[in-house]
């Protein structure tokens, strides 16, 4: 058993990818304090549709169902991850009053955390006027927005031996495939499984390994974010740090700091986790890194790293190459054992 743990750093350069609640006429990207200084950030809810829409055109989603009006409106999806892939890895709740037959729930197989600007960047202000087909004479109409330069930081984590594995027993909202539901699946060649304290419908390892090789593929190249139209930049990740790990923590939270105001990578802090982390690591971490990305940082942790890429416990390149070499790994079966879960 294993996951994969660590972080994912997007470089954003002029940009506005998620923004807030504006105000005045001004629209504000979201942002944080801490202290004094200011990090804009993007939500982990808008990294994962960014995610969803960046998936492949010929993976199905499962179709959202609208209900309610006014504030007791809801919205979920099908909630059927032995269909849709997205249901499987991004979890849903269905909450269907006095209908037991719908009502499920999901924990997300992929955790993703918020993105937050490593260094403190105060976002600049821009304005715009609007007056095309005004007549003569008349005042444009006004309006202001908000962007920024920043390398933004969140951590990851993908609990592999769950994907394809669904709870089909418990109380309430912890079943993620009520009865009707689960007797399609296991109609459709399910099989039933112990699962950490829980009886479970599972599907074949194939589709679980095809499953995880297309999020790791579409990680490499996600696309997405507001404010295309003025700010359009690129959203895949600059930074990739992924490490199979048995225990489900995630040591590589530290990596990244700043010195001044700059963002630096700790090739130290890399080292001393590994070696403090070593008994729960299960393969060589990797590190894909977009070449150019903090200048020169990138040269100077290959050479400072030399050693543990010599012995095979540290892999550098880029990060749709190393997402990509992972994904192909996992299909072919050599990535097996990460899927297994001793507690099941």
């Amino acid at each position: 058993m294993s996951y994969l743990a660590g972080k994912i750093v997007l470089d954003i350069v002029a940009g506005a990818p998620n923004n807030g609640l504006g105000e005045d006429n001004v629209a504000r990207v979201k942002q944080l304090r801490v202290g004094r200084n200011i990090h804009p950030y993007v939500s982990a809810q808008a990294f994962r549709r960014w995610l969803r829409d960046s998936l492949p055109a010929s993976e199905p989603v499962s179709p959202v169902i609208r209900s309610g009006k006014g504030q007791k409106q809801q919205a979920y999806t099908q909630g059927r991850p032995d269909r849709y892939l997205d249901d499987d890895l991004f979890g849903y709740m269905v909450a269907v009053k006095g209908d037991k037959a719908k009502t499920c729930q999901r924990d997300t197989v992929f955790a993703t955390g918020t993105f937050v600007s490593v260094a403190p960047r105060p976002p600049a202000q821009d304005f715009g006027t609007m007056s095309r087909g005004f007549a003569v004479g008349e005042n444009p109409v006004l309006h202001g927005h908000e962007f920024y330069t920043a390398e933004l930081a969140g951590d990851v984590l993908l609990d592999l031996p769950r994907i394809g594995v669904f709870e089909i027993d418990g109380s309430g909202l912890k079943v993620a495939l009520p009865e009707p539901a689960a007797n399609e699946a296991h109609e459709a060649g399910a099989e039933h499984v112990s699962f950490r304290g829980c009886s479970a419908l599972r599907l074949a390892i194939g589709e679980r390994r095809r499953r995880a090789a297309v999020l790791l593929r579409t990680l490499s190249s996600v696309r997405g974010g507001a404010k295309q139209s003025m700010h359009y930049g690129d959203r895949a990740p600059a930074l990739v740090l992924l490490a199979p790990i048995k225990g489900g923590v995630n040591p590589f939270t530290r990596v990244l700091g700043v010195r001044g105001d700059r963002t630096v990578f700790d090739s130290n802090v890399l080292r001393m986790e590994m070696e403090a982390w070593a008994d729960e690591l299960d393969g060589p971490v990797l590190l894909g890194w977009a070449p150019g990305f903090l200048g020169d940082q990138r040269d100077q942790a290959c050479s400072e790293l030399a050693d543990l890429v010599a012995s095979d416990s540290l892999v550098i390149d880029h990060p749709r190459t190393v997402l990509g070499r992972l994904a192909d790994e996992i299909e072919r079966g050599e990535r097996d054992a990460w899927f297994e879960d001793p507690k099941a």
